[in-house]
Protein backbone atom coordinates (compact mmCIF):
# COMPACT_ATOMS: atom_id res chain seq x y z
CA UNK A 1 0.00 0.00 0.00
CA UNK A 2 1.57 3.66 -0.66
CA UNK A 3 2.65 5.83 1.64
CA UNK A 4 2.85 9.03 1.80
CA UNK A 5 6.14 10.76 2.51
CA UNK A 6 6.65 13.24 5.79
CA UNK A 7 9.91 15.31 4.41
CA UNK A 8 9.87 18.71 3.87
CA UNK A 9 9.31 19.50 0.22
CA UNK A 10 8.58 16.15 -0.75
CA UNK A 11 5.54 14.54 0.00
CA UNK A 12 5.03 12.32 -2.36
CA UNK A 13 3.45 8.73 -2.28
CA UNK A 14 5.61 5.75 -2.57
CA UNK A 15 5.82 2.01 -2.12
CA UNK A 16 9.12 1.61 -2.44
CA UNK A 17 10.95 2.65 0.72
CA UNK A 18 14.31 2.75 -0.79
CA UNK A 19 13.10 4.84 -3.47
CA UNK A 20 15.26 8.44 -3.68
CA UNK A 21 14.13 11.67 -2.08
CA UNK A 22 14.62 14.93 -2.59
CA UNK A 23 13.67 16.98 0.42
CA UNK A 24 14.35 20.02 2.92
CA UNK A 25 16.52 18.86 5.82
CA UNK A 26 16.22 21.81 8.09
CA UNK A 27 13.12 23.71 9.52
CA UNK A 28 11.09 26.63 7.58
CA UNK A 29 11.65 30.38 8.87
CA UNK A 30 9.65 32.88 8.63
CA UNK A 31 12.02 36.40 9.21
CA UNK A 32 11.28 40.23 8.64
CA UNK A 33 8.90 39.34 5.58
CA UNK A 34 10.97 36.47 4.31
CA UNK A 35 10.34 32.74 4.09
CA UNK A 36 12.46 29.89 3.45
CA UNK A 37 14.74 26.85 5.47
CA UNK A 38 17.55 26.96 7.99
CA UNK A 39 20.56 25.07 6.99
CA UNK A 40 20.92 22.12 8.97
CA UNK A 41 23.53 22.82 10.44
CA UNK A 42 25.97 25.71 11.59
CA UNK A 43 28.81 24.82 9.14
CA UNK A 44 26.07 25.64 6.10
CA UNK A 45 25.26 29.70 5.45
CA UNK A 46 26.10 30.12 9.21
CA UNK A 47 22.76 29.07 10.13
CA UNK A 48 21.25 32.06 7.51
CA UNK A 49 18.55 32.20 6.23
CA UNK A 50 18.62 30.38 2.89
CA UNK A 51 15.52 31.44 0.88
CA UNK A 52 16.71 28.44 -2.47
CA UNK A 53 18.41 26.32 -0.44
CA UNK A 54 19.82 22.61 -1.71
CA UNK A 55 17.45 20.08 -1.67
CA UNK A 56 18.98 16.96 0.23
CA UNK A 57 18.79 13.67 -1.16
CA UNK A 58 17.82 10.10 0.69
CA UNK A 59 15.22 7.70 1.09
CA UNK A 60 11.10 8.48 1.89
CA UNK A 61 10.10 7.86 5.40
CA UNK A 62 7.09 8.23 7.07
CA UNK A 63 8.79 10.11 10.29
CA UNK A 64 9.25 13.73 10.30
CA UNK A 65 12.75 13.80 11.26
CA UNK A 66 13.38 17.52 10.64
CA UNK A 67 14.71 19.13 13.80
CA UNK A 68 12.58 21.99 15.56
CA UNK A 69 13.44 25.36 15.48
CA UNK A 70 15.10 26.82 18.46
CA UNK A 71 13.85 28.69 21.32
CA UNK A 72 14.39 32.70 21.20
CA UNK A 73 15.93 33.89 24.16
CA UNK A 74 13.54 35.49 26.40
CA UNK A 75 14.98 39.18 26.57
CA UNK A 76 16.13 39.83 30.42
CA UNK A 77 13.60 42.36 32.28
CA UNK A 78 15.79 44.57 33.17
CA UNK A 79 17.18 45.94 29.86
CA UNK A 80 16.37 49.25 28.80
CA UNK A 81 16.00 49.46 24.98
CA UNK A 82 18.78 51.88 23.92
CA UNK A 83 16.59 55.40 22.68
CA UNK A 84 15.89 55.81 19.41
CA UNK A 85 16.97 58.98 17.76
CA UNK A 86 14.12 61.30 16.22
CA UNK A 87 14.42 63.93 12.89
CA UNK A 88 13.70 67.56 13.80
CA UNK A 89 12.71 69.75 10.84
CA UNK A 90 15.76 71.68 10.91
CA UNK A 91 17.68 68.62 9.92
CA UNK A 92 19.13 67.54 13.11
CA UNK A 93 18.15 64.22 15.41
CA UNK A 94 16.97 64.11 18.86
CA UNK A 95 16.90 61.49 21.25
CA UNK A 96 14.32 60.48 22.99
CA UNK A 97 13.35 59.74 26.70
CA UNK A 98 13.81 55.92 27.43
CA UNK A 99 10.58 54.07 27.66
CA UNK A 100 9.89 52.83 31.74
CA UNK A 101 10.21 49.71 32.85
CA UNK A 102 6.60 47.69 33.42
CA UNK A 103 6.81 47.69 37.39
CA UNK A 104 5.40 43.97 39.24
CA UNK A 105 1.77 44.82 40.58
CA UNK A 106 1.67 44.80 43.94
CA UNK A 107 -0.44 42.27 45.57
CA UNK A 108 -1.63 43.88 48.62
CA UNK A 109 -2.14 47.62 47.25
CA UNK A 110 -4.02 47.12 44.43
CA UNK A 111 -5.78 43.72 45.16
CA UNK A 112 -9.76 44.20 44.18
CA UNK A 113 -12.18 45.22 46.77
CA UNK A 114 -14.30 42.46 47.51
CA UNK A 115 -18.39 43.76 47.76
CA UNK A 116 -19.62 44.16 51.44
CA UNK A 117 -21.65 41.05 52.58
CA UNK A 118 -24.97 41.41 52.15
CA UNK A 119 -27.36 41.19 54.95
CA UNK A 120 -28.85 37.57 54.97
CA UNK A 121 -32.75 38.15 55.74
CA UNK A 122 -34.82 41.19 56.85
CA UNK A 123 -35.05 41.77 61.46
CA UNK A 124 -38.20 40.66 62.28
CA UNK A 125 -38.32 43.93 64.67
CA UNK A 126 -38.02 46.52 62.03
CA UNK A 127 -41.26 46.85 59.97
CA UNK A 128 -41.37 46.57 56.55
CA UNK A 129 -43.59 49.47 54.49
CA UNK A 130 -45.51 48.93 51.56
CA UNK A 131 -44.16 49.60 48.25
CA UNK A 132 -40.67 48.32 48.96
CA UNK A 133 -38.23 46.65 46.56
CA UNK A 134 -36.17 43.67 47.70
CA UNK A 135 -32.85 44.39 48.00
CA UNK A 136 -31.09 41.35 46.77
CA UNK A 137 -30.11 42.29 43.01
CA UNK A 138 -32.26 40.85 40.06
CA UNK A 139 -35.33 40.11 41.94
CA UNK A 140 -37.83 42.97 41.86
CA UNK A 141 -40.69 41.67 44.06
CA UNK A 142 -42.57 44.73 46.33
CA UNK A 143 -43.61 44.31 49.39
CA UNK A 144 -47.49 44.74 50.21
CA UNK A 145 -49.36 46.52 53.34
CA UNK A 146 -49.78 42.94 54.96
CA UNK A 147 -46.00 41.64 54.82
CA UNK A 148 -44.68 42.25 57.65
CA UNK A 149 -47.71 41.42 59.32
CA UNK A 150 -48.34 38.11 57.38
CA UNK A 151 -46.61 34.75 57.70
CA UNK A 152 -43.61 34.72 54.72
CA UNK A 153 -42.46 31.14 54.65
CA UNK A 154 -43.80 30.90 51.27
CA UNK A 155 -42.01 33.85 49.85
CA UNK A 156 -39.06 32.47 47.27
CA UNK A 157 -36.86 35.08 46.31
CA UNK A 158 -34.90 34.58 42.70
CA UNK A 159 -31.63 36.51 42.90
CA UNK A 160 -28.30 37.13 41.29
CA UNK A 161 -25.40 36.45 43.99
CA UNK A 162 -23.08 38.29 42.02
CA UNK A 163 -22.32 41.66 40.47
CA UNK A 164 -23.13 43.03 36.94
CA UNK A 165 -21.11 42.84 33.74
CA UNK A 166 -20.73 44.85 31.05
CA UNK A 167 -17.98 43.81 28.63
CA UNK A 168 -17.73 44.64 24.75
CA UNK A 169 -21.67 45.27 24.29
CA UNK A 170 -22.67 41.96 26.33
CA UNK A 171 -24.33 42.20 29.36
CA UNK A 172 -24.95 39.81 32.17
CA UNK A 173 -23.97 38.25 35.80
CA UNK A 174 -20.16 37.29 37.32
CA UNK A 175 -22.52 34.36 39.01
CA UNK A 176 -23.99 32.81 35.70
CA UNK A 177 -23.25 32.13 32.01
CA UNK A 178 -25.62 34.00 30.24
CA UNK A 179 -24.84 36.95 28.10
CA UNK A 180 -27.43 39.69 26.58
CA UNK A 181 -26.79 42.49 24.22
CA UNK A 182 -29.86 44.57 25.12
CA UNK A 183 -30.19 46.67 28.66
CA UNK A 184 -33.68 45.77 29.27
CA UNK A 185 -32.88 41.79 28.30
CA UNK A 186 -30.24 42.51 31.10
CA UNK A 187 -32.84 43.37 33.58
CA UNK A 188 -35.32 40.77 32.70
CA UNK A 189 -32.50 37.39 33.31
CA UNK A 190 -34.08 35.36 36.05
CA UNK A 191 -32.09 35.19 39.08
CA UNK A 192 -29.76 32.02 39.19
CA UNK A 193 -30.15 31.65 42.87
CA UNK A 194 -33.10 30.82 44.99
CA UNK A 195 -33.66 31.68 48.92
CA UNK A 196 -36.29 31.33 51.25
CA UNK A 197 -38.27 35.38 51.79
CA UNK A 198 -37.06 38.47 50.22
CA UNK A 199 -35.15 41.12 51.95
CA UNK A 200 -37.03 44.11 51.64
CA UNK A 201 -34.86 46.67 54.50
CA UNK A 202 -32.13 43.81 55.94
CA UNK A 203 -30.91 44.72 59.30
CA UNK A 204 -31.67 47.10 61.92
CA UNK A 205 -28.77 48.68 61.21
CA UNK A 206 -29.34 49.15 57.42
CA UNK A 207 -32.65 49.97 57.81
CA UNK A 208 -31.55 53.08 60.46
CA UNK A 209 -29.05 54.23 57.94
CA UNK A 210 -30.10 56.95 55.73
CA UNK A 211 -28.06 58.02 52.48
CA UNK A 212 -27.73 61.56 52.11
CA UNK A 213 -27.74 62.97 48.10
CA UNK A 214 -25.75 66.12 47.69
CA UNK A 215 -27.08 66.34 44.10
CA UNK A 216 -29.37 64.96 42.09
CA UNK A 217 -29.90 65.28 37.97
CA UNK A 218 -31.98 67.72 37.02
CA UNK A 219 -33.53 69.61 33.70
CA UNK A 220 -35.73 71.89 32.38
CA UNK A 221 -37.74 73.93 29.78
CA UNK A 222 -39.60 76.79 29.83
CA UNK A 223 -42.50 79.05 27.96
CA UNK A 224 -43.25 82.82 27.38
CA UNK A 225 -44.94 82.78 31.21
CA UNK A 226 -43.77 79.39 32.97
CA UNK A 227 -40.58 77.52 33.69
CA UNK A 228 -40.85 73.03 34.09
CA UNK A 229 -38.19 71.72 35.78
CA UNK A 230 -37.60 68.15 36.87
CA UNK A 231 -35.50 66.72 39.46
CA UNK A 232 -35.23 62.71 39.14
CA UNK A 233 -35.15 60.96 41.68
CA UNK A 234 -37.10 57.55 42.18
CA UNK A 235 -39.40 56.46 44.68
CA UNK A 236 -39.92 59.84 46.64
CA UNK A 237 -41.97 59.59 49.90
CA UNK A 238 -45.17 61.54 49.35
CA UNK A 239 -46.62 61.55 52.66
CA UNK A 240 -43.27 63.27 53.93
CA UNK A 241 -41.98 65.09 51.34
CA UNK A 242 -41.77 69.03 51.44
CA UNK A 243 -41.67 71.59 48.57
CA UNK A 244 -42.03 74.87 49.93
CA UNK A 245 -41.99 78.16 47.85
CA UNK A 246 -40.20 80.27 50.57
CA UNK A 247 -40.05 82.97 48.40
CA UNK A 248 -39.74 84.13 45.02
CA UNK A 249 -36.13 83.46 43.91
CA UNK A 250 -35.98 80.24 46.06
CA UNK A 251 -37.59 76.73 46.50
CA UNK A 252 -36.55 74.33 49.99
CA UNK A 253 -37.10 70.47 49.43
CA UNK A 254 -36.65 68.00 51.69
CA UNK A 255 -37.26 64.46 49.87
CA UNK A 256 -36.80 61.16 51.82
CA UNK A 257 -37.52 57.91 49.58
CA UNK A 258 -38.64 54.59 50.33
CA UNK A 259 -35.30 53.41 50.04
CA UNK A 260 -33.43 55.35 52.38
CA UNK A 261 -32.07 58.00 50.91
CA UNK A 262 -33.10 61.71 51.41
CA UNK A 263 -32.20 65.18 49.17
CA UNK A 264 -32.55 68.00 50.80
CA UNK A 265 -31.61 71.51 49.34
CA UNK A 266 -32.24 75.26 48.96
CA UNK A 267 -32.69 76.25 44.98
CA UNK A 268 -31.93 79.42 44.43
CA UNK A 269 -33.48 80.41 41.02
CA UNK A 270 -32.61 82.23 38.17
CA UNK A 271 -35.18 84.25 38.40
CA UNK A 272 -38.34 85.23 40.30
CA UNK A 273 -41.31 83.31 40.28
CA UNK A 274 -45.66 83.44 41.73
CA UNK A 275 -45.29 81.70 44.76
CA UNK A 276 -49.18 81.51 45.11
CA UNK A 277 -49.52 79.75 41.32
CA UNK A 278 -46.33 77.57 41.52
CA UNK A 279 -46.98 74.24 41.88
CA UNK A 280 -45.61 70.60 41.83
CA UNK A 281 -46.19 66.95 41.16
CA UNK A 282 -44.32 63.85 43.05
CA UNK A 283 -44.12 61.31 40.32
CA UNK A 284 -42.41 57.70 40.40
CA UNK A 285 -39.10 58.79 39.02
CA UNK A 286 -39.08 62.31 39.71
CA UNK A 287 -40.27 65.45 41.28
CA UNK A 288 -41.89 68.02 38.95
CA UNK A 289 -42.46 71.81 39.36
CA UNK A 290 -44.20 74.09 37.16
CA UNK A 291 -42.77 77.58 37.95
CA UNK A 292 -44.98 80.50 37.23
CA UNK A 293 -42.60 83.56 35.81
CA UNK A 294 -43.44 87.28 37.20
CA UNK A 295 -41.77 89.00 35.05
CA UNK A 296 -41.70 86.86 31.63
CA UNK A 297 -38.26 87.08 31.05
CA UNK A 298 -35.66 83.77 29.86
CA UNK A 299 -34.18 81.75 32.33
CA UNK A 300 -30.63 80.82 31.40
CA UNK A 301 -30.60 77.91 33.44
CA UNK A 302 -32.40 76.87 36.50
CA UNK A 303 -30.66 77.89 39.35
CA UNK A 304 -28.93 80.73 39.91
CA UNK A 305 -25.86 78.96 40.76
CA UNK A 306 -24.84 77.46 37.67
CA UNK A 307 -22.55 78.42 35.12
CA UNK A 308 -24.24 79.88 32.44
CA UNK A 309 -24.08 78.95 28.60
CA UNK A 310 -22.93 81.06 26.01
CA UNK A 311 -26.82 80.09 24.46
CA UNK A 312 -28.81 82.50 22.78
CA UNK A 313 -32.75 80.98 24.38
CA UNK A 314 -35.29 82.11 22.77
CA UNK A 315 -38.87 82.25 23.80
CA UNK A 316 -41.89 81.94 21.21
CA UNK A 317 -41.55 82.36 17.94
CA UNK A 318 -38.46 84.41 15.73
CA UNK A 319 -39.75 87.99 14.16
CA UNK A 320 -39.61 89.15 10.60
CA UNK A 321 -36.72 90.89 9.89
Amino acid sequence: MAQKCVHKGCGKKFDDPEEDCVYHPGPPVFHEGQKGVRAPSPDAASESIITNPSLQDGAHSTVDDTPAPEPKPAPPEDVVPPPKPIAVSNGTTETSAAPRLPQAPQQAAQAAPQPSPESESDDPSVPIPANKTCRRRGCNAVSSASTGSSSRDDEECTHHPGQAIFHEGSKGWTCCKRRVLEFDEFMNIEGCKRKKRHMFVGSAKDAAKEEALATVRHDFYQTPTTVIASLFLKKINKEKAKIEFSSPTEIKLDLPTMENKRYSTTIPLSGQIDTEKSTFKVMGTKLELTLVKLDGAGWPTLRSDEQRTSEIMQIGPAGRA
